[in-house]
């Protein structure tokens, strides 16, 4: 059964009645194919006029969606004879973080990226696409091995955040988060970045310095959740629609800005409505903003990665 958001309900209810109206024994005085076709038009269009002006706020419920697609399901359609690896060798497996050796399209890479999970068991297990200490170091292990192996780094981020629990913080999870994020700044290969739905933070940036960061049309990317930013600002997360608009979360917004390269759009209400030709339209952006990369001389890799980020804030603004 298909999941609907709150604004979405108007839509909920026209497609409800087409279902409604598919089940009904056919009778000779109705015409029920021509009444469905109606209704199939009017709830087409009605999709369309939503998602063609949704707020952020929207945009952040339709970026947690949990029917959207998950780094699993991209990992599985996307890449080949992939192999995951676990462990950062030095404590645990963190399993909010999954990555490992692959191939895409032909070309052997090194793709990893943060999982939440569909139903609760898988969920719990990956915790809830939040990482704890293990998670980066394991994170940092692939980078460099990518470096050694000279292989193209892509990465597919969808986290509210790291794992704020003492355990994490008892066991550096700001300096790993740190050391990520350099051990992907000093990369002289490839690394194309995606946020996929959430990019919550530290927790998402430590996976997605690239050298280009592609967004989904309708996933978000900020410095803090909204409910978190309204319950600093305003003591309350009733604020957090407020909140939402004003840190400038959504893909639009943050190209304008200068953060993204560029936006990879979503089919008509949504990736989670038609997850196939989602994930091979994000497939296709990521081959074409690879192509470009794979020209460039190590030394410039480094460069262009560590000018982009430092030039963030210089316009936009």
């Amino acid at each position: 059964m298909q999941n609907f958001l709150e604004f979405e309900r108007p839509i909920a209810e026209l497609e409800s009645k087409i279902e409604e109206l598919r089940h009904l024994p056919t009778a000779a005085d109705i015409n029920i194919t021509d009444e469905v076709a109606v209704l199939e038009a009017k709830a087409s269009r009605l999709l369309k006029q939503t998602y063609a002006k949704l707020t952020a706020w929207q945009k952040v419920q339709v970026a947690r969606h949990p029917d959207r697609p998950h780094f699993l399901d991209y990992a599985q359609a996307l890449f080949t004879e992939f192999t995951p690896l676990a462990g950062d060798r030095a404590f645990a497996e963190d399993r909010a973080i999954v990555g490992g050796l692959a191939r895409f399209r032909g070309r052997s890479v090194v793709v990893m990226g943060t999982e939440k999970g569909h139903e609760v068991e898988s969920r719990v297990r990956h915790n809830f696409g939040m990482a704890r200490p293990e998670g980066y170091r394991k994170a940092i292990r692939l980078f460099e091995m990518a470096e050694r192996f000279r292989l193209p780094v892509i990465t597919l981020v969808d986290t509210a955040g790291a794992w704020p629990g003492i355990d994490a913080e008892a066991r550096g999870q700001a300096e790993a988060i740190a050391r990520s994020i350099e051990a992907s700044l000093k990369l002289t290969v490839p690394l194309v970045a995606t946020i996929i739905g959430e990019g919550g933070s530290g927790g998402a940036v430590a996976l997605a310095t690239g050298n280009t960061v592609l967004m989904l049309e309708h996933s978000i990317y900020s410095v803090i959740s909204p409910e978190g930013c309204a319950s600093i600002l305003w003591r309350s997360g009733d604020q957090a629609s407020v909140a939402a608009e004003a840190l400038r979360l959504t893909a639009q917004d943050l190209l304008k800005l200068g953060v993204i390269d560029r936006i990879v759009p979503e089919p008509v209400g949504g990736a989670h409505r038609e997850r196939a030709a989602a994930i091979a339209t994000l497939g296709d952006a990521l081959q074409e903003s690879l192509k470009p990369l794979l020209d460039m001389a190590p030394a410039d890799l480094k460069i262009q990665r560590r000018q982009k980020f430092l030039a963030m804030g210089a316009h936009g603004l």
